[in-house]
């Protein structure tokens, strides 16, 4: 922490690596659509490529930063005074309605003007924040989709900060006991009930996800000895890559239910090592990485529709796969860093610098100058 402002080092590593997770998947998913046969994580049974656990994975990642990042920031608020839940709302809605409500209606008036029809009762889930209601059952409108995630989120900050504040003691308590519950709830339906629309809603709705990187904040913060001689050490954090390292290739350890908890736990291991650096393996705390995260939650919002535009124009380029497989990957993601570096600087500076001045423990996306 410097000149009183909270950073926490490697953070930015981990967003840019489940935000490339996320666009990369999303282009294997929709690969037929640029006219390219060559499937980099193969295809399932039923003939469609491969790459869904990828994405999944991604989010996860980014659901655990997220509970993890702010129930620490709302700890040290709560630390100095009572946690204001006012501007804790402002501070969510100025950094992350701005660009959702640009994307969603410039994505309106594109599906209107392809002459698609849009289902009203969609409009209104997307509207306030309950996309990953279509999601489940299946009516998303075109190129938001991934919006479902974002929902999830700002759900889960209608109660969060409110279980923060009013709970002090027992707060470790009530979470841990919640989290269990709601992987028992899961397991169960995904083994008595798979695919049904329960089961779809238990997995998607992954509010456990930033219940662990809140409990994880919790220890963090407290120094808890044995959370941290656990998470922090040399082997634990060579486990965590070793396995993230296969899940990149898309590879299944048990089943994607299975997988999620797993990706949650290494998730929460991961961060812990990028902030304490002591056992760091390997370093993420790279200009790079800072870039990319720095601008990732643009890169998760825009990258749908860059994937439709360029699909839409490669479709019709005659070259060799292989090389037309590279070129795809390498346009769509530059493509998404590009407009999201656009947005970052140009769009969302504004509203994060009006967030700043609701901020009640500052906080920073980038290393401050010393």
């Amino acid at each position: 922490m410097k000149n009183n402002i909270v950073y926490l080092s490697g953070l930015n590593g981990l967003r840019s690596i489940a935000a490339l997770s996320v666009v990369i998947s999303h282009i294997a998913g929709s690969i037929n659509g640029f006219n390219v046969k060559i499937y980099l994580f193969g295809i399932n049974k039923n003939g469609l490529p491969n790459g869904w656990n990828l994405g999944s994975n991604g989010v996860t990642i980014f659901f655990v930063l997220s509970g993890f990042l702010i129930t620490y920031l709302l700890l040290l608020e709560r630390k100095k005074a009572p946690i204001s839940i006012r501007k804790f709302y402002i501070r969510r809605v100025l950094r992350i309605w701005p660009v959702y409500y640009m994307y969603f209606f410039v994505c309106i008036l594109i599906i209107l003007s392809l002459g698609e029809n849009i289902g009203l009762d969609a409009f209104f889930y997307y509207l306030f924040f309950a996309a990953n209601i279509p999601f489940v059952f299946e009516f998303t409108l075109p190129f938001l989709a991934h919006f479902w995630s974002i929902g999830v989120e700002e759900q889960f900050y209608l109660f969060w900060p409110w279980l923060i504040k009013k709970t002090k003691q027992n707060s470790f308590t009530i979470i841990l006991s919640t989290v269990i519950v709601i992987n028992v709830i899961r397991y169960f339906l995904w083994w008595k009930y798979p695919f049904s629309d329960s089961a779809i809603f238990s997995i998607v709705n992954r509010f456990d996800c930033m219940m662990v990187g809140g409990l994880g904040a919790i220890l963090f913060y407290e120094k808890n000895t044995f959370f941290l001689k656990l998470f922090d050490n040399k082997i634990t954090q060579l486990l965590a890559w070793i396995i993230m390292i296969l899940m990149a290739f898309n590879i299944k350890f048990i089943n994607s239910i299975v997988d999620t908890t797993i990706v949650t736990a290494i998730s929460l291991i991961l961060i812990v090592g990028q902030i304490n650096v002591k056992n760091r393996l390997i370093n993420l705390e790279l200009p790079f990485f800072n870039f990319i995260g720095k601008i990732s939650y643009g890169i998760y919002v825009y990258h749908m529709l860059i994937i439709f535009i360029f699909s839409n124009l490669f479709k019709y380029i005659d070259l060799q796969e292989n090389y037309k497989l590279f070129l795809v990957y390498g346009s769509v993601i530059s493509a998404s860093i590009i407009l999201a570096y656009i947005s970052y600087e140009y769009f969302e500076k504004y509203f994060i610098k009006l967030k700043n001045n609701f901020a009640v423990v500052k906080s920073s996306a980038s290393r401050p100058n010393k």
